[in-house]
């Protein structure tokens, strides 16, 4: 994640907190959107908890040229709280979901920042409408909202650097949820301290909360019917 700076990061902070400005997610979609069907390369990555938060689901990435239509469920979330969710992939990252031996600092909690040696810097920002470069990173309002604990996320048409969309047609990319409430009080606030990433915010807020490798899928070999025999014919005598 990145910093943010003046009156952006407060109106974050304030957003994080209290979520009473925050609209429900909606969903997105534009026009000609890529799918498997059109040529494109189908991931798919398995949401496994981080900071042993019981969150899981699953994520679909289809990239077509530099365009990605994602799908994604994620469920035992902090409910009605935003979680940023974004598509991370560093060159030198060793591009798989962190451990508990990430944990530099051993206070029994992975941070971000902790997380990024394993999958890498952000480098596409999930939002429900509008910019979705890591300059959204912590674009609070526009990140889907945890109704009853559980995520629906679709959209279409992200458009991605040719570089993003190799890494992630190889296999390389790593899907990241974050937002996580580790006092149990039902909301983010500063129990755990501020968020290595930007002071103003709780680390609640921006700590990952599942993680998910977008491996390539395979498309299925056609399976064709064995041919029928040929009937014999009888012999005539």
């Amino acid at each position: 994640m990145r910093l943010t700076t003046g009156k952006k990061v407060a109106v974050a902070a304030s957003a994080l907190i209290t979520t009473a400005g925050i609209v429900g997610a909606s969903v997105v979609a534009s026009d000609a959107a890529p799918s498997a069907a059109d040529g494109g390369t189908t991931t798919h990555g398995r949401l496994i908890p981080l900071n042993n938060s019981g969150v899981t689901g699953d994520a679909h990435v289809v990239v077509d040229g530099r365009r990605l239509a994602v799908d994604l469920d994620a469920r035992h979330l902090l409910k009605g709280m935003p979680h940023a969710e974004h598509i991370h992939f560093g060159a030198q990252a060793r591009q798989e979901c962190p451990s508990v031996r990430d944990d530099d600092n051993a206070d029994h909690r992975l941070s971000t920042a902790e997380g990024q040696p394993a999958y890498g810097p952000v480098k596409v920002s999930l939002t429900t409408k509008g910019d979705t470069s890591p300059k959204s990173t912590l674009a609070v309002q526009r990140y889907p909202l945890a109704k009853k604990g559980q995520i629906h996320y679709n959209r279409d048409g992200i458009e991605v650097s040719k570089r993003v969309a190799r890494a992630i047609r190889h296999g390389k990319a790593v899907l990241v949820i974050h937002g996580i409430d580790y006092n149990g009080n039902g909301k983010y606030d500063f129990g755990a301290g501020r968020s290595e990433l930007d002071p103003s915010l709780p680390a609640e807020a921006t700590d990952p909360v599942t993680c998910g490798v977008l491996q390539v899928v395979e498309p299925a070999a056609p399976t064709t019917s064995p041919e029928s025999p040929t009937p014999s014919l009888p012999l005539k005598h």
